[in-house]
């Protein structure tokens, strides 16, 4: 749900119009212009964001006249080349398919530039060389109740990861579900005996500023243990950097981090390697499938709250405090619970799995909602005792 329009979508649609051009309108150099104008337009407003790579909310943009002068022109260049487009489409199917583009394209930044209605969080992201625009509901469980509605059938939603604390309650409420019957089983693999939970002690809290270094103390033992063969999972990339820096030069096993190659090339090295430590964020917590040996660490560096800086979190969170309502308990918590659960199902993938989990953050038992938590993880061993890790791994 929502709406999505990126600077790769603008740059595309301006490069296949050239290509268009050359092809079947080279009589109509307006068309050449307008779509070079687009091009160089998409450059230019990437770089009027700045060069860091960020998710802010609309107020920035609002509050930076560098960035509202690059949309408003922004929008006029696409505008421009719309209009040659819809001249041109006559000629061939190519540039009746640009036209169409154009006018989605069109009607979707006028959407995301002028919504007003309250019912939607505006927000954009940067990356290295590109930007996107957005527009998320405010309310999911509204739209998406409206959404069932309209279809009269039987709903079946079922995940590995639904559940917080053995309750569905959280998963409902997002997607404004009434009297659903839930079900749930236990699973298949055998926790107690194919792995083992080491949350170590005496670990600073997450806003330390020794916290990644400490962290990584923690983990070297491990990582040795289990020769290798560890996904280390973080909740930021600025996380994962200063433990590469640190990794690098402490462990003797390959050592592949998110970002210096594409994702499934970097997980068909770590599949091959069968000793490396791979270092991600949040892609690499869900819809991964390692099994066997190559797999047998899971490190996660801090219970994964999204940040409170997050535009559409920020935009929820005092919705629902205008409500009456506890955002961290009724959203937050819960959210961070199923990440988490995520996070920890890379570990084992099969019934001939075993593995080590780390959960280097001590806000698991330091605070009183880190039972959620506890509750929500699957039945391993607990242990506090690198001696323990080392056992398990001895094991045969």
């Amino acid at each position: 749900m929502g709406m999505t329009l990126g600077s790769k979508q603008l740059g595309d649609l301006a490069q296949d119009a050239l290509m268009e051009y050359f092809q079947d309108a080279k009589d109509m150099p307006d068309l050449r212009v307008a779509s070079e104008n687009l091009e160089h337009e998409v450059k230019d407003m990437r770089l009027a964001f700045g060069m860091d790579m960020t998710r802010g909310d609309w107020k920035d943009i609002e509050n930076n006249p560098k960035i509202t002068e690059g949309l408003v022109r922004l929008q006029e260049h696409l505008e421009a080349l719309a209009d040659q487009l819809e001249i041109a489409s006559v000629r061939s199917k190519g540039l009746e398919t640009c036209f169409k583009r154009a006018e989605e394209l069109e009607e979707q930044f006028n959407n995301i530039l002028h919504d007003k209605s309250g019912k939607w969080v505006r927000w954009y992201e940067t990356h290295r060389k590109s930007f996107t625009l957005s527009l998320t509901p405010l309310d999911i469980a509204a739209e998406f109740h409206s959404f069932m509605a309209q279809h009269s059938t039987s709903w079946v939603f079922t995940s590995a990861t639904l559940s917080v604390d053995h309750k569905f309650d959280h998963f409902s409420r997002n997607l404004g579900i009434n009297n659903a019957k839930s079900y749930s089983w236990e699973s298949p693999f055998d926790f107690p005996n194919q792995s083992l939970f080491y949350h170590p002690k005496g670990l600073p809290l997450p806003n330390s500023p020794e916290f990644v270094e400490e962290i990584v103390k923690v983990a070297i033992p491990v990582i040795n243990a289990s020769q290798g063969r560890t996904f280390f999972l973080f909740t930021s990339h600025r996380a994962l950097q200063a433990a590469a820096k640190l990794l690098d030069k402490q462990i003797k096993y390959p050592l592949l981090i998110q970002g210096d190659k594409p994702k499934a090339i970097l997980l068909d090295e770590f599949k091959q390697l069968g000793n490396a430590v791979l270092l991600g964020t949040s892609s690499f917590w869900e819809g991964i499938d390692v099994r066997g040996e190559a797999l047998s660490t899971v490190i996660i560096d801090k219970l994964p709250f999204a940040s409170p800086g997050d535009p559409v979190l920020k935009a929820r969170m005092e919705a629902m405090e205008k409500q009456g309502r506890k955002p961290f308990f009724e959203y937050q918590l819960p959210t961070a619970v199923i990440a988490l659960r995520q996070g920890i199902g890379r570990l084992i993938r099969d019934v001939n799995d075993r593995g080590v989990l780390l959960l280097c953050d001590p806000r698991l038992l330091k605070k009183s909602y880190g039972h959620m938590f506890l509750n929500s993880v699957p039945a391993m061993r607990r242990t506090r005792d690198i001696k323990d890790v080392e056992a398990f791994f001895a094991e045969k």
